[in-house]
């Protein structure tokens, strides 16, 4: 028996960054339950191929969208308005990253993982934040990271930039709460994606995953759609502000390579 509190039957599901990983299992995630669901990416051929492997009860439909450009963001935001006369939900998953020592960083590379992980991203929750505020309803997930709670070594402007996204979920639950929008993050941990599947086919990385996450396992995309079906649900309805950590209890402590018996 289906339980209408966590249905998302109906929705209008605005997905950036849903032609492929994280992004698209969350976007398929919500067209097998009913929603009508718009995904993002940069790339017309891989995003329209995305679209159609989806599938669900409704056509998922593909928009070409860089949101690091605002005008881009804002063409989105009026084209789905246009369309479906509203938007429920956003996910907020577009992001990019270059994994470089500080000191290598250059000017660019800076700018690239910034306008596209924080800048991209505030603007489009602003755009269809204004539309959410005038109907006096909506919710938001940004796609946050492990990064949030504590940098990773050598990918710093990705870091600093899941850092502020946090404050950023935290700033406009507050300020939109009282129009009636939601706004939370899932952080997830480390998910085996395209992008990360030949890292993390290092043995030594392998280990290293092992040995600090509780679950004892990687993370697959799939893993994160039941947070954010949760989170567009009505089961959610005073949950704002928060972030949510999806991550096989990565960061539940310290895995401390004491001995068995304590070391006595």
């Amino acid at each position: 028996m289906s339980d209408s509190l966590f249905s998302v039957r109906e929705q209008v599901v605005l997905v950036s960054g849903g032609s492929r990983g994280i992004g698209k299992a969350i976007a398929k995630g919500f067209a097998d339950r009913g929603a009508s669901v718009v995904v993002t990416g940069r790339d017309a051929a891989t995003l329209e191929r995305a679209a159609r492997e989806m599938g669900g009860e409704r056509p998922v439909t593909p928009v070409v969208c860089d949101v690091g450009r605002t005008s881009d963001v804002e063409r989105l935001v009026e084209q789905v308005v246009t369309r479906h006369g509203r938007i429920d939900t956003l996910v907020n998953v577009a992001g990019v990253n270059r994994r470089k020592p500080a000191l290598k960083l250059s000017e660019d590379d800076y700018d690239f993982i910034m306008d596209v992980n924080l800048k991209g991203a505030f603007h489009l929750a602003k755009s269809v934040g204004r539309t959410m505020v005038e109907r006096g309803s909506g919710s938001q997930i940004n796609i946050a990271s492990l990064n949030t709670d504590r940098p990773l070594k050598n990918v710093l402007p990705y870091a600093m930039s899941k850092a502020a996204m946090g404050q950023m979920t935290r700033g406009l639950a507050m300020e939109w709460g009282p129009a009636g929008v939601r706004v939370n993050a899932i952080a997830p941990g480390f998910i085996l994606t395209d992008l990360t599947r030949t890292l993390w086919s290092d043995p030594q990385m392998a280990a290293w995953g092992d040995a600090n996450i509780p679950q004892r396992r990687m993370g697959d995309p799939d893993d994160l759609v039941g947070a954010a079906v949760f989170l567009a649900s009505a089961a959610a309805s005073y949950v704002t502000g928060q972030i949510l950590y999806v991550d096989g209890g990565f960061t539940a402590g310290w895995a401390w390579p004491i001995p068995a018996d304590g070391g006595q």
